[in-house]
């Protein structure tokens, strides 16, 4: 199982229940009340990590009736982390493919007929202008995406596996950064954000191609600074939602995906540049943690593997001296 893999750190929490007794007061410190449904096999797990404006609980939970307030001023996410995942909530059937979002504070009743695997997404208030949560003090079920929806629970999988055996990455300030940059665009393809309210305004295509425009605009001239969605939405003037909305009108495809292709250029840019430095330096400083998946994400773009491209450019420089 995917607690089995996990070891506690500096960086990551980690704490396994072995009965329900040892697990209550914790549940009481989050005003929560479960009545077991399985006593003899009960086993619990919890795993927290925290991001700049970020924290990751991802648990290991048991049969039981729930009951539990939850208090979430900037919003928080539940994310099933496994196929098999069942529930109830107020008669409503919940498994795999729902996720659920909630800003506000809202009282809930959850029926778990078997243990599940589930991850809570906190976010501080903060974090504005993504256009996830419609409301306030409102719980939202909705239908994921799959594809959105295993990239996302991939990503927080990875994320708790490097708080694990890599800890100290999230003392640096940008691995930290990154990482939750990642996270929360993974977030905004889950909940399919169509932003742009302002689709049939005569002047949105020309305000979109403005927006999409000022992006590579900055990218060309910072090819190596990191990219920040947050930061270019507030540079630009506008919301995330907005700017979200005008990648996918301009480029046909979500602003995660263009932000990742951008990242994969200027790390193409950095490796031709580079002098000593290592495929995988180049690849972190754009936010590429996992490196089988960037090294696959970038033979699919480019056609060849970094360390070519690496190589390619040493060979290079050395026939030039």
């Amino acid at each position: 199982m995917f607690f089995d893999a996990l070891a506690p750190s500096s960086t990551l929490q980690l704490t396994r229940f072995t009965d329900v007794d040892a697990f209550r007061p914790a549940e009481t410190l989050e005003d929560s009340r479960s009545i077991p449904l399985d006593v003899a096999n009960f086993a619990a797990a919890r795993a927290i990590v925290n991001l700049p404006a970020c924290r990751i609980i991802v648990a290991r939970s048991f049969a039981r009736i729930l009951e539990t307030t939850y208090r979430a001023p900037g919003g928080m996410v539940i994310l099933p982390m496994s196929d098999d995942l069942r529930a109830s909530s107020s008669g409503m059937d919940i498994d795999s493919r729902f996720f659920i979002g909630l800003r506000g504070n809202h009282h809930c009743h959850f029926v778990e007929p078997q243990i599940n695997h589930h991850a809570l997404l906190m976010f501080p208030p903060t974090l504005k202008d993504r256009g996830w949560f419609d409301r306030p003090d409102a719980l939202r079920v909705r239908v994921a995406d799959t594809a959105a929806h295993l990239y996302a629970r991939e990503l927080v999988k990875d994320i708790l596996r490097i708080a694990s055996i890599e800890p100290h990455l999230f003392e640096i300030s940008e691995v930290a950064a990154h990482l939750q940059e990642g996270l929360l665009l993974a977030l905004d393809d889950l909940f399919q954000i169509d932003p742009l309210s302002e689709r049939s305004a005569p002047r949105a295509g020309a305000r979109s191609a403005r927006l999409v425009q000022l992006i590579d605009d900055y990218v060309t001239a910072y090819p190596t600074a990191p990219i920040y969605t947050a930061d270019l939405a507030g540079k630009f003037g506008v919301s995330v939602r907005t700017l979200s909305g005008a990648v996918s009108k301009v480029r046909g495809m979500s602003l995660h995906q263009y932000i990742r292709l951008k990242r994969l250029w200027a790390t193409r840019a950095q490796l031709l540049r580079s002098g000593g430095a290592s495929v995988a330096s180049c690849a972190r400083a754009q936010g590429f943690h996992h490196l089988g998946e960037f090294a696959a994400a970038y033979r699919a773009t480019f056609h060849e593997a970094p360390s070519d491209t690496l190589a390619r450019a040493r060979q290079t420089r050395q026939y030039a001296n």
